[in-house]
């Protein structure tokens, strides 16, 4: 059976650092996969319309090539989702997961460093409760580069991962998908560099015996 899978990221490009070698095994799955984008960049907001056109055009390429079954784009101003009452955030997401359906959630990492990432969690944890999202079965947070690494290092800060999915198939392409991020990645040092998303993957393949392999944080699942 098919899986519905949702992919959230605050931001774009957060879906490929975060699970792209795992979105590309789901279309191979025969499962839908939607994307749901939290922000974007505003020339209200002091964008260039540059931009604004160049971010557009991104994703428009990027959901091309993942071949995503839907885009959604909630508009919130990037950077300032904690200007959002938290009300007006589950009103959104739960459209949407009312819409949608799905089985399956990708999230991001509760204790993110980038405040978007955090706040915007406890909305999207608050339309996952069983008796009015039942078909809501596994929900997973992900490890996004220079997001989840800056996370305190303390026990309950700190993502600590049970779930491996292997990606040795995929990681060339996750790679090509990021470049089309230009302004997002540099080079290493930088933490969004291609020789880091490499390395990540290498070391987590290392801990669960594939070539290159994801990371996850199994919050939920139900069978």
């Amino acid at each position: 059976m098919s899986e519905v899978v949702i992919v959230v990221a605050l931001h774009p490009d957060d879906e490929t650092l975060g699970c792209g070698g795992t979105i590309l095994k789901h279309k191979d799955n025969g499962d839908k996969v939607h994307w749901l984008i939290c922000t974007e960049v505003k020339e209200s907001d002091g964008f260039s319309e540059q931009v604004v056109e160049n971010r557009n055009l991104e994703i428009d390429k990027v959901a091309g090539l993942y071949d995503f079954n839907s885009v959604v784009r909630l508009g919130l101003s990037t950077m300032k989702v904690d200007e959002y009452s938290v009300s007006e955030l589950i009103s959104l997401v739960s459209k949407v997961f009312s819409a949608l359906k799905p089985t399956t959630l990708y999230l991001p990492f509760k204790g993110d460093v980038h405040s978007d990432h955090r706040y915007m969690f406890g909305a999207l944890y608050s339309c996952t409760k069983v008796f009015r999202y039942p078909y809501i079965k596994q929900i997973y947070m992900m490890e996004t580069l220079s997001e989840t690494e800056f996370a305190l290092s303390t026990k309950g800060d700190s993502f600590i991962p049970n779930v491996f999915i292997d990606i040795s198939e995929y990681l060339a392409r996750k790679k090509e998908i990021m470049r089309i991020y230009e302004s997002e990645i540099a080079k290493h040092p930088f933490p969004r560099s291609e020789r880091n998303i490499e390395a990540l993957a290498i070391l987590r393949g290392a801990t669960s015996g594939y070539e290159y392999a994801e990371s996850f944080m199994l919050l939920k699942q139900i069978k």
